[in-house]
């Protein structure tokens, strides 16, 4: 009700989050094939409700720069089975929603991890959502690469803001209420994918934008396993999050595992 190009956020067929049960089953379509490698340089900030991290977009060739094409073609990718035409879909960026924008079986993680991803022509097309919650002897590698203090001196980072450098104890992840501060490092993606069986058990569902201007034509993959994080990890997480969970939507059109 903010703006009338808001209007889809309420009268959307394929609005997320949605509610999901295994009484709905697991997808046997449009599974993902992945082609994530190595380490991936970006920027680790503050989105405003918690831990996100943007890859830095390379030129598309050589003697271009960052700005003469929408998408870099040689960031961490999949592609997936899309009414029978195969789909490739690159890393832009991920994020963390405290709590999770999913329930299963009407329970919600602490945390939700997710992987925007958009088509060649640079517009949001896929995500891929994994939970994240603390497990008794867990340690998330994934999440050790972050500058949080449960890493344990693996992160390395270099750090400003609108001010200038920030000094080396500045140098974490930085609160909701503080987005000027901008961390230059590294990120291993695949490593969560790894850490939650590669999305080889998954549903997917036809789904939106979760915030205005709510934009349908995204699809989703959120994968069975949850990502286990070390309860040290999950309270750095936490304290440097806000609520970020959009209510779960009405199933309608979203053709869940079709």
């Amino acid at each position: 009700m903010l703006s009338p190009d808001y209007e889809l956020c309420q009268t959307g067929t394929q609005q997320a989050p949605i509610p999901l049960n295994f009484q709905q089953g697991l997808s046997t379509a449009h599974l993902p094939r992945f082609n994530y490698t190595g380490d991936i340089p970006g920027i680790f900030y503050n989105w405003g409700y918690g831990p996100a991290f943007s890859l830095t977009k390379a030129p598309c060739t050589t003697g271009s720069t960052a700005t003469d094409c929408p998408v870099d073609l040689n960031a961490p990718h999949f592609t997936f089975d899309e009414n029978g035409v195969d789909e490739t879909v690159y890393l832009v960026s991920w994020h963390v929603h405290t709590p999770a924008d999913h329930s299963v079986q009407g329970d919600r993680s602490k945390a939700e991890l997710h992987l925007v991803h958009v088509d060649k022509n640079g517009k949001e097309r896929a995500v891929l959502a994994i939970r994240v919650d603390p497990g008794v002897s867990s340690y998330s590698s994934f999440f050790s690469q972050a500058p949080f203090p449960s890493s344990n001196g693996t992160s390395t980072v270099t750090g400003s803001n609108t001010n200038g450098t920030v000094s080396a104890a500045d140098q974490r992840f930085p609160n909701y209420n503080n987005e000027a501060i901008r961390l230059n490092g590294t990120s291993t993606v695949a490593q969560a994918l790894s850490e939650v069986g590669d999305f080889k058990e998954m549903w997917t569902y036809r789904g939106s934008l979760t915030s205005p201007p709510c934009r349908e034509g995204i699809r989703f993959f959120i994968a069975r396993n949850i990502l286990f994080v070390s309860n040290a990890q999950m309270q750095d997480i936490l304290r440097v999050s806000t609520y970020s969970a959009r209510a779960e939507q009405e199933v309608w059109m979203h053709e869940i595992n079709v």
